[in-house]
């Protein structure tokens, strides 16, 4: 792919000036390329952006992934629209949060046909064999490492202890947790701050590779100034954004349509993505397989597993739920003239819409704010007790995974030895030899694929 802004400036050098048009072609490429969850994104985006390209400056890299960090949604998609809105304006914002999605949604639109269409073939449902028990081991791992972070004293272990009982126990549903988390933390930032203080995060020493194009005394350029117009603008066109198409949906179709669920549904969802998708895949569980039955529980895990098999946001693991719900939904299809995969691919669209709007409205109305909230106890304090409740989230869902992998059909039928020793497998190359979660799921797959073949 042409990408004119590859060329890395000399050390000493300061970069020449990028124009919109060099950071589109840097941004697609990288939708296409954003492999390894969050952490594997921010790499890439540092050593591209910061070390190599010097766009911007560690220091300003870091206080915008920071803030990130205490949104709702996928961090690194929200840092790629920071920083495209910071150097570019808000079209700048657009084209790289827009360009970090649409590559993994087309890519799992057309992964998502195959699989619905062509699961019950030998070839696809030996891949899948072996990929359900490794993402089983993958969630568990994704809880060992937000826990070992956010689990830095036995208050914010009592909270994770409290919420996975919540939710394992008590079936409380996940929107409840989060809400009381935060009130939790809140208080404990007021009486126990100590208790409730954000850890040093992604920060670290900070490192200078040459001068950048923003660099650390840089000023905030005027558009990144707040104002009051401004910000009433972003809202203003965010209820537009968001409302205009809910309100076709309820007039067009009713508000007990298909579409005009998923369409609310995945809005709520946008707004409780607190940790990461691994926090909010319990509540997306509860809702698209427990409660609308868009999907059954086993395609939610085989979903999970297309999920971490593609670039871009985990999150994106509901493009996979609409596809699938508008497939099997037979009033969508008679809105499609019968076409399964037409139905099945609006929805996707329409849920990537209202899953992800909510992220680049934070970005361009509390953008001009960041620098008043950063590293304030009162406000940092609610997020490092809702990370706390997350671990025990995560916990859970990987526990319904491996239910769910080793008793497929269910406690009174037989149990899948097999699978628990490629989950072991998964374990023990995630946590012992520190291989990524490509390596083990295409690994996992492979082997599930032998199994299969040789099983006849």
């Amino acid at each position: 792919m042409n990408d004119p802004a590859s060329p890395a400036p000399s050390p000493a050098a300061p970069p020449a000036a990028v124009s919109l048009r060099q950071a589109f072609w840097y941004w697609l490429k990288l939708g296409f390329i954003s492999f390894g969850g969050p952490a594997g994104q921010i790499a890439i985006m540092h050593q591209d952006l910061v070390e190599r390209r010097r766009w911007i400056s560690e220091k300003r890299f870091l206080h915008a992934l920071n803030y990130c960090m205490v949104l709702p949604g996928p961090e690194a998609q929200q840092l790629a629209t920071y920083i495209g809105w910071l150097m570019h304006r808000r079209w700048g914002g657009v084209i790289a949060g827009a360009l970090f999605v649409l590559p993994s949604l087309l890519i799992l639109i057309i992964l998502s046909w195959i699989y619905i269409a062509f699961g019950d073939m030998p070839l696809i449902a030996g891949l899948f064999y072996g990929i359900k028990p490794a993402v089983a081991a993958i969630v568990l791992q994704a809880a060992h490492r937000i826990g070992s972070r956010a689990l830095r004293n036995a208050w914010l272990w009592s909270i994770a202890g409290a919420s996975f009982v919540a939710i394992f126990a008590l079936q409380v549903p996940f929107p409840l947790i989060v809400l009381a988390a935060g009130l939790i933390g809140y208080l404990g930032g007021r009486f126990k701050p100590e208790r409730f203080r954000a850890g040093a995060g992604h920060g670290g020493a900070v490192k200078h590779y040459g001068p950048a194009l923003i660099d650390d005394h840089t000023p905030t350029p005027p558009h990144a100034r707040y104002t009051h117009a401004g910000l009433l603008k972003v809202v203003l066109a965010g209820l537009l954004l968001w409302g205009l198409p809910m309100a076709l949906l309820v007039l067009r179709l009713g508000w007990d349509h298909t579409l005009t669920q998923m369409g609310w549904f995945f809005t709520k969802a946008a707004l409780l993505t607190f940790g990461g998708a691994y926090a909010v895949l319990p509540y997306v569980y509860q809702g698209a397989v427990g409660h609308f039955g868009w999907l059954s529980g086993r395609q939610m895990i085989d979903g999970l597993a297309l999920g971490e098999t593609t670039p871009g946001p985990l999150i994106m693991v509901v493009a996979f739920v609409g596809f699938v719900g508008g497939w099997q939904s037979t009033e969508l299809k008679a809105l499609m003239s019968g076409q399964a995969f037409a139905a099945g691919a609006v929805a996707a669209c329409l849920v990537t819409w209202f899953t992800f709007l909510p992220s680049f409205l934070f970005i361009m109305a509390g953008g001009p704010l960041v620098e008043t909230t950063h590293d304030e106890v009162r406000l940092t304090a609610p997020l490092t007790a809702i990370t706390a409740a997350v671990v025990g989230v995560i916990l859970n869902l990987a526990l319904f995974f491996l239910y769910h992998v080793l008793w497929p059909d269910g406690f009174q039928g037989r149990f899948d030895a097999i699978a628990v020793l490629i989950a072991l497998a998964a374990a023990i190359a995630l946590f012992r030899f520190k291989r990524s979660v490509i390596q083990v799921i295409l690994a996992c797959a492979l082997a599930g694929l032998v199994l299969r073949l040789v099983q006849g």
